[in-house]
């Protein structure tokens, strides 16, 4: 049985690969009777053909890999299974070759019809819609508390992570290049996986891009306070050590619109082109003034545009306005960091 919905599975990413390279035309007999689905794709399929177009690009080809990575639910019937896809996609622009990855998960509902599987509902979170939540100051502060009620010793922080190199210096401001490559081969090294010498949040793409201008050379901004600053520390026992700014979009957004003569700082850009290695890019789905993503600038299409790279839905080279993500909607608006060349 398993061989059976696995082979509808299968055929499911050959339909996705071809919905890549070609959207907009008529698609063939469809494994998918979710009509949900079937609405969202259709408009989807016409977006990203929209989408190709005024970029400029030739897709060539995509190439999906696909994991099992639970069986919820399986019976002679039905199957439910959580899969992960890794989908990249090779297209031409400008004559130059690209590639672009990105990792997804989805829910998928298999049912069995007569000797045939069909997929029944496909579920697809969002993850880059969503926030870590900010616990208050005064909360944090107050304890934490056994299984039994009772009040538990905060943990004492670790050392604050410093960056060695820059404490050899005199503390001049101009004394400490951003250093753009290491930040975007930082990046690069580490877009699918996280690295195991940090956290790696459920929401992990202001984690990921913080990292990323660690490598980069800015300065932490050690407070102790999770309201202010620019720092990390990892956990104590339970106890989170890390500012909101390293790990929560909009305050990573409040903290580079700030004014300060040293450390991180940033310069608000108006347009895409006008950013470089290792610049900051943040999105607001919703166009509410609340930044709720985070990605980095890892490269250039051949029009001089940004690819960016970030972690929640891990990608790489990907382009900068995410039309092609289910976060995107029409009232997205952008925010384009230029990150200090000193800091």
């Amino acid at each position: 049985m398993e061989q059976q919905w696995k082979k509808c599975l299968y055929t499911y990413v050959d339909q996705m690969n071809k919905g890549r390279v070609a959207p907009g035309s008529e698609p063939g007999r469809t494994t998918v009777k979710d009509p949900r689905y079937l609405v969202e794709q259709g408009e989807r399929s016409r977006r990203l053909a929209e989408w190709y177009s005024q970029r400029g690009l030739v897709p060539l080809r995509a190439e999906t890999g696909v994991k099992t990575l639970r069986t919820l639910r399986q019976t002679p019937s039905e199957v439910v299974a959580e899969v992960e896809l890794h989908s990249a996609l090779y297209y031409e622009k400008g004559g130059i070759k690209h590639r672009e990855d990105k990792v997804e998960t989805e829910q998928l509902t298999f049912v069995r019809e007569g000797n045939d599987w069909l997929i029944a509902v496909v579920e697809r979170s969002v993850p880059e819609r969503s926030s870590i939540r900010q616990q208050p100051p005064e909360l944090e502060l107050s304890g934490r508390y056994s299984k039994w009620g009772e009040v538990l010793p905060v943990p004492q922080p670790s050392q604050p992570l410093l960056n060695r190199n820059i404490l050899k210096g005199s503390g001049g401001s101009r004394e400490v290049r951003y250093r753009r490559e290491e930040a975007a081969a930082y990046a690069d090294r580490w877009w699918k996986d996280g690295n195991p010498a940090f956290e790696t949040f459920d929401v992990d793409c202001t984690n990921y891009v913080s990292q990323c201008l660690f490598a980069g050379g800015a300065p932490i901004n050690y407070t102790g306070k999770r309201e202010t600053g620019w720092w990390y520390k990892g956990y104590n026992g339970s106890q989170e050590w890390w500012s909101f700014s390293w790990a929560v979009s909009d305050s990573l957004h409040r903290y580079l619109s700030g004014k300060r003569g040293s450390g991180l700082r940033a310069e608000m850009m108006d347009l895409p082109e006008q950013l470089m290695l290792g610049d900051i890019i943040q999105y607001d789905w919703d166009g509410n003034g609340h930044y709720q993503h985070s990605t980095i600038v890892t490269a250039f299409d051949a029009g001089g545009l940004p690819l960016v790279n970030a972690h929640t839905v891990s990608s790489r080279h990907r382009f900068w306005d995410y039309k092609d993500s289910y976060a995107w909607t029409d009232r997205t608006a952008y925010r384009f960091f230029h990150i200090s060349d000193y800091l």
